[in-house]
């Protein structure tokens, strides 16, 4: 079945008392409206529609960088949710299909329960994901008739017996795309806030002798977050899942609570994660890897058997192979480490290419930027580069080759060679003892003259 995500994402959020749209706040490494475009990607949408409002300029890069076929229109005045539903009808305009609205500040919504209400769509003109919450306080209610849904009553417009409904709203559709826009142009503002609800369409459907039906989920999928501590309480909520995703997948956590995932990180199975590792957005790593303590990565991928750590930082375009060693207090950019390849100690790499068993002695930098552009080194097979060596790109080391402790090696290096690039070293006999006197008598007098 052909399906388009509609996704409502132009609340401006005041009650998290931000410059941000609420819909950028990261939750996991991701703005909270595209947790709503990956979930609805396992559907492999024909569409996918952003209606963005506050921030549209930046709602847009953000949807674009998460999927560059995704559309995003402009809702220029807030005037509820089916007038933000309505702004998709361009860009769906000649779509035979179910188009699904999603919320772009409700981030748990399963993929499974998507798939539920497609295949539910079959049967029905109109289909609600609905919860029973454990307290329903000011949700909308779902007034049922039997297996019907008969109308969607919000909280603050309905009666004493509506509110003792225990199934309650979630806000999540799925409808035929022309039907769906069909009945938005029904759709009334006379209610207590004076916009034009999404949920009416409900009502309106059954008056024009319609179905509707109810897909139920899961209380956490429905999970709104419109306040910084319901942002806090959500990224708790999707650690604790990340974690125990990562433990069926196969993955060791000696302490498990200290460890973050972002929304796309993927372990394989017998990799060990120690304390306080934090993983950003964009991480692969593949099986048996271990990662010590307080490491960061994000933007890399990391093959079968590396180490990495502890306190070691994998910035984006980083690539280890398989049995490499990256140590503590190691930083890797946009850098390439070859197979067996080690770069322990206190070292930057950036911009680079490494090959096979090469060793990268502590305190080794590649120096990538001249102020203006990145330039790159490139290192060979089996080579050997001393430590606290400064590699001034571009440049080149070949296979086998050698650089002497404290250089700074600034043209190529041929295959096999060995570099030394350092000032001879002097020696003045008895010209410490006398430096020393003459700094003390310098100390004494300026003593004495406070």
């Amino acid at each position: 079945m052909k399906t388009a995500l509609v996704i409502l994402a132009a609340g401006k959020g005041t009650r998290m008392n931000s410059d941000l749209p609420k819909v950028m706040h990261p939750l996991a490494g991701a703005p909270l409206f595209v947790h709503a475009m990956q979930a609805g990607a396992s559907l492999a949408p024909d569409h996918t529609v952003v209606v963005a409002g506050h921030g549209a300029d930046m709602v847009r890069r953000a949807a674009l960088a998460h999927d560059e076929t995704a559309q995003v229109v402009e809702q220029t005045e807030q005037l509820g949710t089916a007038h933000a539903a309505a702004q998709a009808r361009a860009a769906l305009a000649g779509f035979d299909g179910t188009a699904i609205v999603l919320f772009g500040d409700t981030p748990f919504v399963r993929p499974a329960t998507l798939e539920q209400m497609v295949a539910a769509q079959v049967d029905s003109d109109v289909v609600i994901l609905g919860f029973e919450a454990a307290d329903p306080g000011r949700y909308g209610r779902l007034v049922m008739q039997g297996e019907h849904l008969e109308r969607i009553v919000e909280f603050k417009d309905a009666t004493s017996s509506e509110r003792a409904i225990p199934l309650c709203n979630s806000g999540v559709i799925a409808c035929h795309a022309a039907t769906l826009f069909d009945l938005i142009d029904a759709v009334e503002n006379d209610n207590a806030a004076g916009e034009y609800y999404l949920t009416d369409i409900v009502a309106l459907a059954r008056a024009k002798g319609l179905n509707a039906s109810v897909v139920r989920c899961e209380e956490s999928e429905t999970l709104g977050i419109n306040t910084r501590a319901e942002l806090a309480g959500a990224e708790a909520a999707f650690q604790r899942r990340a974690r125990a995703l990562a433990f069926e997948d196969g993955v060791t956590m000696p302490a498990p609570e200290t460890v973050h995932f972002a929304f796309d990180t993927v372990i394989g199975r017998d990799t060990v994660v120690e304390p306080n590792v934090v993983f950003g957005p964009g991480v692969t790593v593949e099986s048996g890897v271990t990662v010590r303590a307080f490491s960061h990565l994000e933007g890399c991928h990391v093959a079968r058997g590396a180490v990495v750590g502890p306190y070691a930082r994998l910035r984006p375009g980083t690539e280890l192979s398989e049995n490499t060693r990256v140590g503590n207090f190691v930083e890797i950019k946009n850098a390439r480490i070859g197979e067996n390849s080690k770069v322990n100690h206190l070292s930057y790499i950036g911009d680079a290419t490494l090959g096979r068993s090469t060793n990268v002695g502590a305190g080794t930098i590649t120096c990538n930027y001249d102020g203006v552009m990145k330039h790159h080194t490139v290192i060979g097979d089996n080579a050997f580069i001393g430590s606290n060596t400064m590699l001034v790109a571009p440049v080149q080391i070949g296979d086998g080759a050698m650089t002497g402790s404290g250089s700074v090696i600034t043209s190529d290096v041929d295959a096999d060679a060995l570099a030394l690039a350092r000032a001879p070293q002097i020696e003045k006999p008895g010209r410490a003892a006398k430096l020393l006197q003459i700094l003390k008598a310098k100390k004494a007098k300026l003593q004495r003259s406070s």
